[in-house]
């Protein structure tokens, strides 16, 4: 098969695993856009003589633009093709982020961060959509394991890369060197990544709507929707209280030392790429429903010792948990859309991360309890509410959704 083929129609077996580590890539540097100005909070404070509640909205802007610009990437994915999107996205990300790093006030930063945070949402829903569309059953759910293991590493990789090039060469230089990875990105996309034959490029908005309306009347979607908002919702949150448990009397660490105990926690998303074997061999709803057994564990066990220990092999036992039960709903959620699976993974995204930003809010109103052992079983009774959602779910054949 010549170049050109294989650029423009369904990959031989051979490029699926290359395709597999760019999707990784891309999904890795894109979504640590997301919590890369965290560390700088502080730096943009002093820089433009702000309180660090103003230079938070940083981060605000973007998780506001980044949530709800999951609800049109994929129903534009749909109609005008997975790949353009795709890269469409990482340039406009790659010259908004060089952009970012000229900035000169805080309400161009706000305002630059917010028009990042949509460039940056165009690649999550729209990858997925694309690996559940030309991927072979066989490679589907191990593929979506190994995106969704770059979504979750990417909040420890965007805030160590930030951090250390910020001590050593300015905040201005992180968004450069992100910009120029996001150029290197669109180009491993333009040379390596096939187009997918696309059948609803002429399909009309009326549509659109027609499927997003059937995705939102789907009940077996809507369990799965409803599991999605309790997952990053308990990840944020447990990280938050985690981190302000460390960082209190009983143990005293620094920030340093709880980014390495929170670094610990990609040894539990490690499992994620081997969640296509799990359902093969037990089936979508048995990993569905495991992995949220152990993330439960995680945190009950959390509330439990006070031993520096058991904390952090009971972090990365939670973050395995969580890691096993993303690719294996994103893949239920893909098989369930049908053809309006751009529209159904863009809403899966969208609610995802809606937990994440409610996330630091329920953890603050726990933290006001002064109980540790109340707010990590807090988030446990969530977890258990989701698994019980799961036991509802129809069976499904995990031979098709893998």
């Amino acid at each position: 098969m010549s170049r050109i083929s294989v650029l423009n129609y369904p990959v031989m077996n051979s490029n699926y695993n290359l395709i597999t580590v760019i999707l990784f890539w891309c999904g890795l540097f894109v979504v640590s856009s997301l919590y890369m100005t965290i560390p700088l909070t502080a730096v943009f404070s002093g820089e433009f003589e702000v309180s660090t509640a103003q230079a938070a909205w940083t981060g605000s802007s973007f998780s506001f633009c980044y949530a709800i610009s999951f609800l049109f990437f994929g129903p534009l994915s749909d109609r005008y093709g997975r790949k353009q999107i795709i890269l469409i996205g990482l340039i406009a990300l790659a010259v908004i982020s060089l952009v970012i790093g000229f900035a000169n006030n805080l309400p161009l930063l706000i305002t630059l961060r917010g028009i990042q945070g949509i460039a940056a949402a165009a690649f999550a829903p729209t990858a997925l959509a694309y690996v559940v569309e030309i991927f072979p059953v066989e490679k589907r759910v191990t593929t979506i394991g190994f995106i969704s293991s770059s979504f979750l590493m990417s909040g420890i990789v965007g805030q160590v890369i930030s951090s250390i090039v910020n001590q050593r060469f300015g905040w201005e230089l992180v968004f450069y060197i992100f910009g120029g990875i996001y150029i290197i990105s669109a180009l491993l996309v333009v040379l390596f990544i096939p187009k997918n034959n696309n059948r609803d490029g002429e399909v009309s908005g009326f549509a659109l709507f027609k499927q997003l309306r059937r995705v939102l009347t789907n009940k077996s979607l809507l369990l799965c929707y409803s599991i999605a908002l309790m997952l990053l919702l308990s990840f944020v949150a447990m990280y938050s209280i985690l981190g302000n448990f460390l960082s209190g009397p009983k143990f005293g660490l620094d920030n340093q030392k709880i980014l390495y105990i929170r670094s610990l926690g990609i040894f539990g998303m490690l499992l994620s790429p081997f969640s296509g074997q799990m359902v093969t061999r037990f089936g979508n709803r048995t990993v569905l429903r495991v992995g949220l057994c152990l993330a439960i564990a995680g945190l009950l066990f959390l509330g439990v010792f006070q031993n520096l220990i058991v904390l952090s092999a009971m972090s990365i036992v939670f973050v395995a948990g969580i890691s096993i039960t993303v690719p294996s709903l994103i893949s239920l959620v893909g098989y369930l859309g049908g053809e309006a699976r751009g529209i159904a993974v863009s809403m899966y995204m969208f609610i995802l991360f809606i937990g994440a930003t409610l996330g630091p809010i329920i953890a603050a109103y726990l933290l006001k309890t002064g109980n540790y052992l109340v707010t990590f079983s807090t988030l446990a009774v969530l977890l258990i509410v989701g698994l019980v959602v799961s036991l509802f779910l129809k069976s499904v054949n995990h031979k098709v959704v893998k």
